[in-house]
């Protein structure tokens, strides 16, 4: 336990002194914080617009904006989280192992009695604290703007489905980290170790969504997931066998439903538990990683 602290801390430090992962957490803490003032704007402009429609007698319909949720002003939080969330974890989980490796410093740790899997458990949960405090920071800066569109503080069931919200994407944050952190322990350079999992991240995000519902690139980047081509039982088979490794798109379809996105419904929990499975498996697969693995130079 001691080592799994020690490192746990010692990962948490070296995070907050690497200027690049800094700025990627500002940068990410940022877009989604202004996530609620984009929503606030777009219902700002269509209310007027339809404030001038109204007055001059073009139509009776009712303020499509009049009975929203005040989570709707959220709900951009969710493809910044697929985007640039998930980039950020990449980093830094390959950041966390890599350090090590190009300072040369892993043979005089490892030359202590240190446990290999206590090792890379406790960077993983320094990562996992730095995620967290950047998630519980935005998600407060959100609730805040919120309370200030809607003129009144969020009541419990709102706030607690924010708070669900960011444990989501605390889950496919860490995904991409561990994704870092095993491409950060085998490859033998930097480069690589940096463009495998940004490939990878590629292919969940667009390539098996996109093959699997036949969606354009572009709808991909929605907040909500994509559908499924209508009448094609060959995108219906398709989709069955990419859909539970599109794992951006389960998250999309969590992240919906607990925002209160009326364009999509459904029972969350099958995602939920695939997204767990996965981060469970990458734990998994990252913790048994070899002695030797560790101590493998790079050839730069």
């Amino acid at each position: 336990m001691n080592t799994v602290l020690t490192s746990a801390r010692h990962e948490i430090l070296c995070t907050l002194r690497a200027r690049v992962a800094v700025l990627l957490l500002v940068v990410f803490l940022g877009m989604v914080s202004l996530s609620s003032l984009i929503g606030w704007i777009t219902n700002t402009t269509v209310t007027r617009v339809y404030e001038k429609i109204l007055a001059d007698g073009l139509t009776t319909a009712p303020n499509p904006f009049a009975a929203v949720s005040a989570l709707y002003y959220s709900r951009n939080s969710v493809i910044y989280v697929v985007l640039i969330g998930a980039l950020m974890a990449i980093i830094l989980g390959v950041q966390a192992t890599l350090r090590d490796r190009k300072s040369a410093t892993v043979d005089l740790v490892l030359s202590r009695p240190v446990n290999t899997v206590a090792r890379i458990l406790g960077q993983f949960l320094g990562l996992g604290a730095v995620i967290a405090v950047v998630l519980a920071a935005s998600t407060t800066i959100s609730w805040a703007a919120i309370g200030v569109i809607i003129g009144t503080p969020l009541g419990v069931d709102p706030t607690l489905r924010l708070m669900g919200f960011a444990a989501v994407s605390w889950v496919l944050m860490m995904i991409f980290a561990l994704l870092g952190m095993l491409t950060g322990l085998y490859s033998r350079k930097e480069t690589t170790a940096l463009l495998v999992p940004f490939v990878v991240w590629s292919a969940i995000a667009f390539v098996l969504p996109q093959v699997g519902t036949a969606a354009r690139p572009v709808a991909l980047l929605n907040p909500v997931p994509a559908l499924a081509a209508s009448g094609g039982t060959s995108f219906d088979l398709i989709g069955a066998l990419t859909g539970p490794f599109a794992i951006t798109e389960q998250f999309k379809r969590v992240a919906s439903i607990v925002l209160r996105d009326d364009s999509v419904t459904g029972n969350p929990v099958a995602s939920i538990l695939l997204l767990l499975a996965v981060l469970i498996a990458m734990i998994w697969i990252v913790v048994v990683t070899p002695r030797r693995a560790l101590r493998s130079g790079l050839n730069e």
